[in-house]
């Protein structure tokens, strides 16, 4: 049963560059670390497993073949061995894990949000709606049957990744639906220090507006990640700072002091009761909203390729129903 307070954890720490069976470990290791300092609710970076495509950034499209297909060999299949690895090591702790992966469905890439329960059930898989700009080249895109805020054993979650934050209508979509408790991902180690402000003042705006508790974790490259990535300096600038990994209060305070450089997980106390405080004057969704002038059109249909026309009901017509007697 949930408690008035949830302790919340975000993670910022390297993957292994060489493939998903590292990384994997960092995020089991991560999840144990943070259960022991008591967390409840623990958020990953963006596609942290095996790797955000960081190749996608630096390297021209005709130099992302063989990056590209490297990732799609590591990426992860849902579900699968690592998908019961979280999901057990979220039922062994008792705590909701909100991971992202590089989801490969058969011959395609998505960005992908995985949300755990405490029970190890995995609540959402959610899919990025659009990729961003680089990410074009390397992931599919989702649909609306994604935007979903799901109940968890530490309240109703909802999750974007990235620049879907710029969306405000995929905000919305979660607003709608009340979220109490929202998880961000970025990449982290990207774009430099400009990068960072940005996020910050999108996390707390996200936190203003829904009236919800938004931990956000960034990725972190060391420098000889960097240098295995690209050789010029040039372009090595454009793989470091852009992190931000940071809890924010419904009321657009940070709970922790956020972590923007390095390897580490910031851990802060969520008082539930603040959901209510902030809505009490200013619920967006609510009595704030005004449905008849301003309102949302939410296809939640999933977006297959492949339809079947539905089956006729009932048998087949009698040819001879209706006919004359001859």
């Amino acid at each position: 049963m949930r408690t008035d307070t949830i302790r919340a954890a975000a993670v910022q720490i390297a993957p292994d560059l060489s493939g998903r069976a590292g990384t994997m470990t960092r995020v089991l290791n991560a999840i144990a670390e943070a259960a022991d300092k008591g967390a409840e609710f623990i958020v990953f970076p963006e596609t942290f497993v095996p790797y955000y495509p960081y190749f996608s950034f630096v390297l021209p499209p005709v130099q992302q073949g063989a990056p590209h297909l490297d990732l799609m060999r590591e990426a992860v299949v849902v579900p699968s061995a690592e998908t019961r690895a979280v999901a057990e090591a979220a039922r062994r702790r008792g705590v909701v894990v909100v991971l992202g992966v590089n989801e490969r469905d058969h011959g395609s890439l998505y960005n992908a949000q995985l949300i755990f329960d405490a029970d190890g059930t995995l609540a959402l898989k959610r899919r990025k709606i659009t990729p961003t700009y680089h990410e074009r080249m390397v992931w599919g895109q989702g649909d609306g049957a994604g935007l979903k805020v799901v109940d968890t054993r530490v309240g109703r979650v909802g999750a974007l990744a990235c620049w879907e934050h710029y969306n405000p209508l995929a905000r919305y979509a979660l607003m709608t639906q009340h979220e109490e408790i929202h998880a961000g991902q970025y990449p982290g180690s990207l774009v430099g220090d400009i990068f960072r402000d940005q996020i910050e003042v999108t996390m707390r705006h996200h936190a203003l507006e829904s009236g919800c508790f938004v931990v956000n974790a960034t990725g972190w490259l060391t420098e000889a990640q960097i240098a295995e990535l690209h050789p010029d300096p040039k372009l090595q600038q454009a793989m470091r700072s852009g992190c931000m990994t940071c809890i924010i209060s419904p009321e657009g305070r940070h709970l922790a002091e956020p972590l923007t450089e390095g390897e580490g997980i910031v851990i802060a106390d969520l008082d539930m009761r603040l959901i209510a405080k902030r809505k009490r004057m200013m619920d967006s969704v609510g009595h704030y909203a005004r449905p008849e002038l301003l309102s949302l059109r939410h296809d939640t249909r999933p977006a297959p390729t492949r339809h079947e026309p539905a089956a006729m009901a009932g048998p087949d017509p009698d040819p001879e129903e209706g006919c004359p007697d001859a």
